[in-house]
């Protein structure tokens, strides 16, 4: 490199989610940005993203400020998944104590259309706590990592969505497809009616890549239970898309 030209801009992408991936590709077009994509690690085989990669947890707080610091990041996008709740806030944090600019990427929430039964609620357990009232055959799509909240519903038959298998504590009814998306519409349907399901558990994750299963359930007139987002830490500037986001790190003073 030519001593008169600046070095790249480093920027930690936060990632694990399709967005991620997306906005991975497209900034590792831009040459005056280098790209790490940090991984969380808890899926067995990830789908990368282009450019540098990094697997693992940071070591809380104090351990993501340092690898902010040591590694002359200049800026940090958060597009890890709405419910990464906790990396989030370590996020928030680091950022701040290593003043470094940070920017949410969110993919918007679902809404609920016409014809739609949702019961919204506030967290797994309070969709445990709804489901015997609304069905008994139950697809579970709210990933293997809070399944030890629906444990204890030994009345209840339990299809689980995962990309690797589960651990206990489980249901002691439950039948699990290892699957990633996208998901096709005609695919959800065939599987509602495949296992006769008459109750859908979600999270109100948005985006397109898993929303077909909420019009099938719509279609075959399925209550479906949704997990509201947690609250964002506060103060931090969100975009919904990668555009948005390159737009974002170009404001950036050099």
């Amino acid at each position: 490199m030519d001593s008169a030209t600046p070095a790249p801009r480093h920027v930690l992408l936060l990632g694990g989610t399709t967005e991620a991936r997306a906005l991975a590709g497209l900034l590792t077009e831009e040459p005056w940005l280098r790209v790490t994509s940090s991984l969380a690690g808890r899926v067995a085989a990830p789908r990368l993203p282009p450019g540098e990669v990094r697997t693992g947890g940071f070591g809380g707080v104090a351990g993501m400020t340092d690898w902010l610091r040591r590694h002359r990041v200049d800026a940090l996008i958060d597009a890890t998944h709405p419910f990464a709740e906790t990396i989030s806030s370590h996020a928030a944090l680091a950022a701040a104590g290593a003043h470094v600019p940070l920017l949410a990427l969110r993919r918007p929430g679902w809404a609920p259309g016409e014809g739609d039964d949702w019961h919204p609620v506030g967290s797994l357990g309070e969709a445990a706590a709804v489901l015997p009232e609304l069905g008994r055959r139950v697809f579970l799509t709210t990933g293997r990592m809070g399944l030890a909240a629906f444990a204890a519903l030994d009345q209840l038959w339990f299809l689980l969505r995962s990309v690797d298998p589960p651990e206990p504590p489980a249901p002691r009814r439950l039948r699990t497809v290892l699957e990633r998306g996208p998901f096709a519409l005609e695919g959800e349907r065939r599987l509602l009616a495949e296992h006769r399901i008459d109750v859908l558990v979600t999270k109100d994750s948005g985006g397109a890549a898993t929303a077909p299963k909420l019009v099938a359930a719509r279609e075959a007139r399925i209550p479906v239970v949704v997990v509201r987002r947690p609250r964002a830490p506060e103060g931090v500037h969100a975009v919904a898309d990668g555009a948005a986001a390159l737009d974002w790190l170009r404001s950036l003073p050099r």
